[in-house]
């Protein structure tokens, strides 16, 4: 039995993966934005799921999830899967909240990201990135090459630790809308079965997966230099540093 933190896991594919670890009997945490969105994982809470609370738009709040995370671990594993389509919180919840909690919590056994496919049409530029959110400053494409190069860069500072992307493809969740036509259970499966799986393949890490399936991503996500220049571009605006 692992222990396995999703992030975002009220709803859409956190909560489906939540559900799924609890259902393989690991001991799973989930996070909520506030303490009123207990209601939409209280079954799983009452399975025995543990909790964690923080705003991921609010750096004080996301560092004070991180303190949580740490009491109630370790963690063998953390699956990064909050995130939003626009406006301008799209780089603190996609990119930023990702890269402080992973800076400030124990290090785990691995690490999942949420990537999508529509990273490809992302621009590998920093140039007037506002990391605040003050102003949309960036697409979602840009946060998901961002938070993919991060993988990335991440799988090469920390080799003890597996580190990969998922593209859960075109689902049918809240942010992906009804209209969607990929598959569900895939895009959520493949993130539980990163976080546990003793497959050979999946034990390589600083890859970008698909349902199951490795795809080469963007070329910009394994171009050191751009790796390190959104690393120190992350650290300079958070005043955190991810270190070897």
């Amino acid at each position: 039995m692992s222990g396995i933190l999703v992030t975002g896991s009220t709803e859409g594919l956190g909560r489906h993966a939540a559900r799924a670890l609890l259902d393989q009997g690991h001991r799973v945490g989930v996070h909520a934005r506030t303490p009123a969105r207990w209601a939409a994982v209280r079954d799983l809470l009452d399975r025995g799921a543990q909790g964690v609370v923080g705003d991921l738009t609010d750096r004080d709040q996301v560092a004070d999830l991180a303190q949580q995370a740490n009491e109630l671990g370790p963690w063998d594993a953390v699956i990064h899967n909050a995130g939003v389509i626009s406006g301008p919180s799209v780089l603190p919840v996609n990119v930023v909240a990702p890269y402080e909690l992973t800076a400030r919590m124990e290090r785990p056994g691995r690490l999942v990201y949420l990537s999508s496919g529509m990273h490809y049409g992302g621009r590998a530029d920093l140039g007037g990135v506002d990391w605040q959110g003050r102003r949309r400053s960036r697409t979602y494409s840009d946060s998901k090459l961002y938070v993919t190069v991060f993988m990335a860069a991440l799988a090469r500072l920390w080799p003890g630790v597996l580190v990969h992307a998922v593209d859960p493809g075109w689902v049918p969740t809240r942010m992906g809308g009804p209209g969607a036509t990929d598959d569900l259970r895939l895009g959520y499966l493949t993130q539980v079965w990163l976080a546990t799986t003793q497959d050979p393949q999946a034990l390589a890490g600083g890859r970008y997966w698909h349902h199951q399936r490795t795809r080469e991503p963007h070329r910009s996500v394994h171009d050191h230099d751009f790796q390190g220049a959104l690393l120190e571009s992350l650290a300079e605006a958070t005043g955190t540093t991810i270190t070897p």
